[in-house]
């Protein structure tokens, strides 16, 4: 599919900038107030680093802050909501879509539970309406995506059942995981709409995740791309999303992991700590469960976890009892 020309032109979209006070109420302003702090929301700078986690979630706001090139700081807020939904054929670009909805239809267990149940994905002969075989022949590569959403030896089924298995052994739901993506894109599309053209990375050089410096590159594709499912979900964005192994955790799997070879060792590394993702991928996880298999494009929920500091390397390891490489590198066949 080809990008319409000249499909920027014209949109002009004005923040909405918030004050939180010291008990965590937003009104309309730039700056927060908490603890006797002031600190300047987007798009005002600030010289000197918050003294707010990043994620800051209260009373319903959702906060992170991001580091520059010129090491100055910004707040942004990223709320994960339902808004309008995105729609690149109509020049709608910069919105938030559906991003707390999940396919209660298809999946009543996973709407309740936050997780799959495997005897209702076993049951499962359609979703969305379209049948489980279609959407594996058009989710593998060379179809509606030349990567594809899927390998060529996975079905849509075993890639759910996979993933839902590794989420649950991390004790995680999968809006859990959906969260940080969903944060990283909403300070894009922020950034995105101040910006035009889009910018490839603007200043920013990346963010805070919980005690974590987390780097992030992004760019725009040639045109945008369709749902293997019947959904509004586009994709347009390629975004890396990577943070450097501390040194600890470096000795650690070192040690776990002396057997591998240097480029085993290597590969397991960067499956840990880098993503090149779209970001259909985290409603994807919310509404469906679905990280994508294992293609370039996956969003693996044990490198989410380690990335964006929801699991230590020791509770990875020991969650998967020793066997973090080729449970990161092994496809989910039927």
């Amino acid at each position: 599919m080809t990008m319409k020309k000249n499909i920027f032109l014209g949109i002009i979209v004005n923040m909405l900038i918030f004050q939180l006070s010291v008990n965590g109420q937003i009104s309309n302003s730039e700056s927060i107030n908490l603890n006797n702090n002031e600190y300047h929301l987007y798009p005002e700078m600030n010289e000197d680093l918050p003294k707010l986690s990043s994620p800051f979630i209260k009373d319903g706001m959702e906060l992170i802050i991001s580091f520059t090139n010129d090491d100055t700081y910004y707040i942004f807020p990223v709320n994960i909501e339902n808004g309008k939904n995105i729609n690149y054929q109509d020049g709608i670009w910069y919105e938030k879509g559906k991003q707390l909805t999940v396919d209660s239809v298809d999946f009543p267990i996973l709407a309740s539970k936050g997780t799959h149940s495997i005897l209702e994905l076993e049951k499962c002969n359609t979703i969305t309406g379209k049948l489980i075989s279609e959407i594996t022949t058009i989710a593998r590569p060379g179809n509606f995506s030349g990567i594809g959403f899927i390998a060529e030896d996975e079905t849509i089924i075993s890639v759910l059942k996979g993933d839902n298995l590794l989420v649950e052994k991390l004790n995680l739901k999968h809006i859990q995981l959906a969260r940080p993506l969903f944060h990283v894109y909403n300070m894009m599309i922020i950034l995105a709409k101040d910006k035009k053209p889009i910018p490839k990375l603007s200043n920013t050089k990346g963010i805070y995740y919980n005690e974590h410096k987390i780097y992030l590159n992004w760019k725009g594709a040639k045109g945008w791309q369709n749902s293997i499912f019947n959904d509004e979900i586009l994709g347009y964005w390629e975004i890396e999303i990577w943070r450097n192994i501390t040194k600890n955790e470096l000795n650690f799997l070192k040690q776990e992991y002396s057997d591998l070879s240097e480029k085993e060792f290597e590969n397991l590394v960067k499956k840990l700590s880098y993503m090149h993702i779209g970001e259909m991928v985290p409603y994807y996880i919310t509404r469906y469960g679905f990280y994508e298999g294992h293609t370039d494009y996956r969003a693996d929920p044990i490198a989410i976890s380690f990335i964006f500091g929801l699991k230590s390397i020791q509770e990875i390891n020991s969650t998967f009892n020793g066997d973090i490489y080729n449970t990161l590198i092994n496809h989910f066949k039927e």
